[in-house]
């Protein structure tokens, strides 16, 4: 049995037990966007990951854009998560917390009538997730400049609250379409000033906010996550492999804890992605790589043999395997996830998995 997965690591100011890390996973269970006693059970059955990064957690009320997602801006929601960090450290177990403003991707229901916020006035196809249930996306009111000295100040005080949460780190999820990842591409960014244009002008924003982030936080307790070669969220880019090329330059600078790649997933591939090769990214990157993108174990093994990532993150297998960590080491059975639940709800589908020890 190969052993890669199960090696330590050193990310940022943590020696980490295994490689095998828990994806951020939107499971939308937390009614009026406080975290519940649920969700520290469910994380704490997962804490022999090597690392767990939470589910998207939006920064502010404006970052909203799906029901019953937990957030990090009040002291009610900061006193809420404080139940998942303690249950996971009381298992020895590390968890950072993903920031999330999903800018476009949402819908004037969650803003009591006001239009989403974006780099620029383009609607996505598609529909939003709303309380009352699918509605088609909206076409955005573009950020004016004056604005995004707001969205970096939003940023910093959502780190302030998750350190007080008693968050080990800070993911900043700039991938999957929402509002970041919406600035770097030229399809949903046609800005005229210095937030769009060139790789420089779209990269702005998002340099701008890891940097108050890290102020806050230090460099090597935060990480950034991009979907390079990723549609979700109608997506799309000319260049790609350039654009994300030039930021990787950049971030190699900033000595950050790692780089979350989300990989090209087959819905990528069918909707006519761009695809920027895994191996361009690494030779970009001077740091720790995490990757993700329905990889199982053998694939895991073998991305981390051949010096492509540092460590893998799995989704879907930790929805339905809260011990995925022991039957990797055991080669044991997996249990199947059920997709019906991955939404909503309470118990069913989120907490009542069964692991090898019943």
């Amino acid at each position: 049995m190969s052993t890669q997965l199960f090696s330590p690591i050193q990310i940022g100011p943590y020696q980490l037990p295994n490689r095998v890390i828990m994806a951020p996973l939107t499971r939308m269970r937390a009614p009026n966007s406080i975290p519940t006693p649920l969700m520290a059970t469910y994380y704490a059955q997962r804490a022999s990951a090597g690392l767990i990064i939470s589910e998207a957690t939006p920064i502010s009320p404006q970052g909203v854009g799906y029901p019953s997602t937990p957030g990090i801006y009040t002291t009610q929601q900061i006193l809420a998560w404080q139940q998942t960090t303690d249950a996971v450290h009381a298992k020895n177990g590390h968890i950072f917390l993903q920031l999330w403003h999903v800018g476009r991707i949402s819908h004037p229901d969650f803003h009591n009538g006001a239009l989403p916020v974006a780099p620029s006035a383009i609607a996505p196809e598609g529909n939003a997730i709303t309380p009352s249930g699918l509605k088609p996306f909206i076409t955005p009111r573009a950020l004016t400049i004056d604005e995004l000295p707001e969205i970096v100040k939003d940023y910093r005080r959502a780190t302030k609250n998750a350190l007080a949460a008693g968050f080990d780190g800070i993911e900043i999820h700039s991938a999957n379409g929402y509002l970041l990842d919406q600035f770097l591409r030229d399809g949903s960014n046609q800005r005229t000033d210095s937030y769009g244009g060139s790789f420089e002008n779209r990269a702005r924003l998002l340099l701008e906010v890891t940097k108050a982030v890290i102020e806050i936080a230090g460099a090597n307790r935060v990480c950034i996550r991009l979907s390079p070669s990723g549609t979700f969220n109608d997506m799309t880019d000319s260049d790609p492999e350039g654009m994300f090329v030039y930021l990787l330059n950049q971030l190699s600078q900033l000595n950050l804890a790692y780089l979350h790649i989300v990989d090209a997933l087959e819905g990528d591939i069918r909707h006519g992605a761009n695809i920027v090769n895994l191996e361009v990214l690494r030779q970009a990157y001077l740091g720790k790589l995490i990757v993700c993108g329905g990889y199982d174990q053998a694939r895991a093994e073998q991305t981390i043999a051949q010096g492509k990532a540092d460590a893998v993150a799995f989704g879907q297998l930790y929805i339905a395997n809260p011990d995925l960590v022991e039957r990797f080491k055991l080669n044991a059975p997996l249990n199947d996830a059920d997709t019906s639940t991955f939404y909503g709800g309470e118990a069913k589908g989120y907490t009542d998995y069964p692991s090898l020890k019943g």
